[in-house]
């Protein structure tokens, strides 16, 4: 017996049936990822005025990308039979967690604080954009400064990554999901 094998047999021991936990970590993890990009982000910037949209934005989104490593993780090591040890024989089960957890780290150390950073950036250079303005300053009224448009260019391309590295993650648990579920063993008549 190698000592995977017996690691893989402790694991068994320990956890009893690994499935249940796996699918429990999945439906969670997936269901998260659709709730917060499709609905919550959505109903939330057409229902609250800009400041409190990003105040909230600020607060949520380092706690889901957090959450979403995080269930990753426990569904990766809960993977039927033996969790982990399972996950790596088959290429086909592995990447996709290994393309999921690649993005949302990437998400949640890189382009999470950049976007929340810019984010920031821009509402205080709108404040003194604005009070430039109130005192005389130079420039239009309605064109933003320099600075501005620097600062949302900045916002722009670290927003698009986050946006795309996430949809990344889902497609890729989306794709996991589908190969878990056709193995499945449910009979339909």
């Amino acid at each position: 017996m190698t000592i995977i094998d017996s690691a893989a047999s402790l694991i068994t021991y320990v956890f009893g049936n690994l499935a249940p936990y796996h699918l429990l970590f999945y439906s969670t993890l997936l269901g998260t990822e659709l709730y917060q990009t499709f609905l919550n982000t959505k109903v939330c910037y057409l229902a609250l005025p800009r400041s409190a949209f990003t105040t909230l934005q600020k607060r949520l989104f380092p706690i889901y990308f957090r959450g979403q490593t995080i269930l990753l993780l426990l569904t990766a090591v809960t993977f039927p039979p033996h969790g982990v040890f399972s996950l790596v024989k088959h290429k086909a089960d592995w990447l996709p967690f290994t393309l999921a957890g690649v993005t949302a780290v990437l998400n949640l150390v890189v382009y999470g604080p950049r976007t929340q950073k810019a984010m920031v950036d821009c509402i205080h250079q709108e404040t003194r954009d604005a009070q430039l303005r109130l005192n005389g300053g130079c420039g239009e009224e309605n064109m933003p400064s320099l600075e501005m448009q620097r600062l949302r260019k900045v916002f722009s391309r670290n927003h698009a990554m986050a946006i795309h590295l996430n949809l990344i993650s889902i497609g890729a648990m989306v794709f996991y999901g589908w190969r878990f579920a056709s193995r499945l063993g449910v009979d339909v008549a």
